[in-house]
């Protein structure tokens, strides 16, 4: 009965920081207005395993783009050294002490993959540093395009980010020595706020449609506020169109060529958002190919949706991992601070280099490009008078 006790009370503490925590998103600031800002600071956090290399490239091409931006003063990129896994593990913290310090310096991240410690694993227990930041920073939408023009694939995925299993993961309990809990969470403020910003952006985009994901007829409690919620501000969307699928069914008919083309914005949970546009993602050439933005009123983060790699570089195949993931968030960060064009240029040159023309193809091997040569072929087709050219020729040939 003392570790029942003992179980009780942390669920009580757990239970006491969740109240505080819906107490801050209820006070929380209006969003930043990047255009009051000069300069706007985007820091750079490579990350380790194949991050550094990945998210350097991707700096490199966006600081190409912002030229103009970073010379006349209104720009300012940052690298942010010490989220390696090496460094975490010694400090046993998701994020540095000094690293959260010069992060929350920064208004934007670009963020390179981290390695997660699993159960087994050499490193001390430490949580995910992308739910560590996300939670620290308050970034609660999860944002995933995944576009196939071949395929009539054109979604948007909106995960929510700072609740669900994710929130509570490291915080379960072995209760007894043959009971393990663990918790997951929805709350009514952090739910409305994903589920508006994915109508809003229906709204903007003239979409029609909104769906809703979960497992609400099992997990009956936490999903099925969410879809509540969900249908509740639908009301405030008449011209939208509202419907809920479950995970299960959901992941079977986005390989079903006959209903997947209907999908358009997609709302979710956390871990169900994880796991789905991993695989959606598929369709693009692999998470690999895909980038996300995480969202806050007053950060943003945008990262590759894949992990560190350890294995190419103990295998020294660093030089040969693919950029595209952290250049698609490259291309989100600039449509997200603003400069549409320069954004609408870097999404063009990724899908007539990686989709279409596919000049150089990146297998993570000798056998391919290098990501230092792959960048400079998306550099140069930005800089090609002819890119809306390639890029409607590619949109025909789909």
């Amino acid at each position: 009965m003392e570790a029942i006790g003992r179980a009780k009370e942390h669920f009580g503490k757990l239970l006491e920081d969740q109240c505080k925590r819906v107490e801050k998103i209820k006070a929380q600031k209006d969003w930043i207005d990047y255009t009051q800002l000069k300069p706007v600071i985007i820091g750079v956090l490579g990350g380790d395993g194949i991050g550094p290399h990945i998210t350097g490239e991707a700096q490199r091409v966006l600081e190409h783009l912002l030229a103009d931006e970073v010379k006349n003063g209104k720009i300012e990129f940052r690298v942010i050294d010490g989220l390696t896994i090496e460094r975490r593990a010694e400090v046993h913290k998701p994020i540095p002490d000094e690293v959260l310090v010069e992060i929350k310096k920064c208004h934007i991240l670009l963020k390179g993959p981290t390695t997660t410690p699993k159960k087994g694993d050499p490193w001390p227990n430490i949580e995910s540093a992308n739910v560590a930041i996300r939670k620290e920073l308050d970034l609660f939408a999860n944002v995933r395009p995944v576009r196939v023009p071949s395929m009539g694939i054109d979604w948007m995925f909106f995960r929510e980010n700072t609740e669900g299993s994710y929130a509570l993961g490291p915080f379960g309990v072995e209760a007894t020595e043959d009971i393990a809990i663990d918790f997951t969470l929805a709350t009514k403020p952090g739910t409305e706020r994903i589920i508006r910003l994915a109508f809003e952006y229906a709204k903007k985009n003239a979409l029609d449609r909104v769906t809703a994901i979960t497992k609400a007829n099992v997990i009956k409690t936490t999903d099925g506020l969410f879809l509540k919620i969900f249908y509740e501000i639908a009301q405030e969307y008449p011209g939208i169109n509202a419907d809920d699928w479950f995970i299960d069914i959901m992941t079977a008919k986005l390989v079903d060529t006959k209903r997947r083309t209907q999908f358009k914005v997609m709302v979710l949970p956390n871990l169900y958002g994880d796991i789905l546009t991993d695989e959606a993602a598929e369709f693009q050439g692999g998470v690999g190919t895909a980038g996300s933005a995480n969202i806050g009123k007053q950060y943003a983060m945008f990262e590759a949706i894949h992990g560190s790699a350890p294995r190419m570089v103990t295998e020294d195949r660093t030089q040969y991992a693919d950029p595209s993931s952290v250049t698609k968030a490259g291309a989100m960060l600039l449509n997200h601070l603003g400069y549409a064009t320069l954004g609408k240029k870097l999404e063009m040159a990724l899908d007539v280099c990686g989709q279409y023309e596919k000049k150089l193809v990146m297998t993570g091997r000798s056998t391919g490009a290098t990501g230092r040569e792959y960048c400079d072929y998306i550099m140069a087709t930005i800089a090609d008078p002819n890119l809306e050219k390639r890029w409607k020729d590619f949109q025909k040939s789909a």
